[in-house]
This record gives structure tokens, sequence and C-alpha cells, in this order.
């Protein structure tokens, strides 16, 4: 179906008269190329109106950052439109802020990580804390700086405890991340730990099977990585690591800098 623009402000209008009724969600469902639109928990509308099916390119064709071509003001829109949220249960558990994602909206690379932690709930920015201490030194052992490269989660809230996001949480979240990779454009894209690949890719499998190739996500290159709190735990994998990293500076064609960095 060709998206004119009468068709983009008719998707758009249909999407405000859905708000309007209280029917915030979308949730892509695996193997259809759709996203169920539904009712807030609190307030169930009646079974007529409970649900409505949206195709997905349409869908994000309608979102409000859809028209801009700087990518650094959709990332701005995309901001706006999250607000305060309260799509899910971290709304009420303890979050001090939304973590939405810092670096160069125009970056070549992009991390994805799982969750922010107590630190990056304080300051409201992704890896600030030890993990993003070592981070950091990941992206400089790569010949890059932190501002040339974009960071984000899967989830934009701290779970309690840090715990590991629930299934449910992700969905209702990642929606977001998936417009901000769209806004930025990366070249390539890594994924950092198993929770980030597993819900990028839809795979269900182990690191060791994950790492050390390239799949193809949404026409852009993504890379499996394990989580920098993981090699805080068990350094012994940093060689490994670094093997991940080196694929994709192959990729981006990148040189390591002369005076090596230690992660």
């Amino acid at each position: 179906m060709p998206l004119t623009p009468q068709l983009k402000r008719a998707l758009a209008d249909r999407i405000r008269y859905y708000n309007e009724l209280g029917i915030y969600d979308f949730d892509r469902r695996d193997g259809e190329q759709q996203i169920q639109i539904q009712p807030e928990q609190r307030e169930p509308l009646p079974k007529a109106k409970a649900a409505a099916i949206i195709p997905v390119d349409l869908l994000e064709a309608a979102s409000p950052e859809s028209s801009l071509s700087d990518p650094a003001h959709a990332l701005l829109a995309i901001r706006e439109d999250i607000g305060d949220c309260t799509r899910c249960r971290l709304a009420k558990q303890g979050r001090q802020q939304i973590v939405f994602g810092v670096g160069n909206p125009r970056a070549e690379l992009m991390f994805i990580g799982e969750a922010p932690g107590a630190d990056e709930d304080i300051q409201g920015e992704p890896f600030v804390g030890r993990a993003g201490q070592l981070l950091n030194n990941m992206i400089k052992a790569m010949g890059l700086s932190r501002e040339e490269i974009y960071i984000a989660n899967i989830i934009k809230c701290r779970p309690p405890g840090n715990r590991t996001p629930e299934r449910d949480e992700c969905e209702t979240c990642s929606r977001f991340l998936m417009r901000q990779i769209a806004a930025i454009k990366p070249k390539a894209i890594v994924a950092l730990g198993a929770i980030a690949a597993k819900t990028l890719l839809a795979i269900n499998a182990p690191m060791m099977e994950l790492r050390g190739k390239w799949y193809d996500f949404r026409g852009t290159k993504l890379a499996v990585t394990y989580h920098p709190a993981f090699l805080l735990r068990d350094p012994r994998q940093k060689k490994e690591a670094w093997k991940d990293l080196q694929m994709v500076m192959k990729e981006l064609g990148l040189k390591a800098p002369t005076q090596a960095t230690k992660m």
C-alpha cells in the first residue's frame, strides 16, 4: 500500500482517536507485520473498542518524527512523545527518571544495553556507573570517543533492584528504541548482553551462539557481545569481547589507536 500524505494524516488521526479512548499501547506480534493496540488495564474499554490492528510500517510512518529529516530533531520528538511515561509497571516501582539515550544523533555505531541501573537512574544517562566506565574503555579501544557513538537501552526505566526486565516491559518500551534507531540510521549496532540481543533479534539462544556473526536488523548490521557488567564479573571474557569489537571495527573501517587502551 503506497504511503501517501493523505494516508499518513488519516492514520495519525486514527491513532489520536484511539488515544482519546484510552488506547495507548502498541505491541508487535512475532510473525505478523502488525501492531496490536491495547487499552490500559486500569479502565478497560467495551469489547467493540478494545483493540485495533494497524500495519507496522504505517504506524511508524505516522510517528511525530516521521517528517523530520534532522535526526537530532527526530530524537527530541521521540523523547517528547515518551513524556513522563506510565505505560508499564516500572513507572510505579521506584524509577527516578526516564533514561532516554545519549550520543551523536548521526552516529555510525550504536550500542544497546539492557536497562538503566542505579547510577543511570540518578543521572538520567545510560552507562555512567562501573559498567559505563568499562564501556567507555571499550569504545576508546576501538579508536572512538563516547561522543561519536550513540548509547541506549532496551528499556528506559530502572527495574527495581536492577532485576532483569520482564518480557512485557521490553515489548512496551522497545518501540521507542526502534524509532531511535530509525532516526539515527547507524551503520552498525552492538547489542550488549543476552537480554538486548534476544529482544532485538527475537532469538532465544545462548551468548556463545549469538556472538561472532552479523545479523540483519531492519537493514542495519547488528553484532552481539557481552554486557560490560558481565565482563566486570568475569574479566576472562574481555578477550572474547575484544574479538567481537574487532569484527565491528573491520566493518566500519576503524583502526585501533597506536597506544592501546586497556579494556
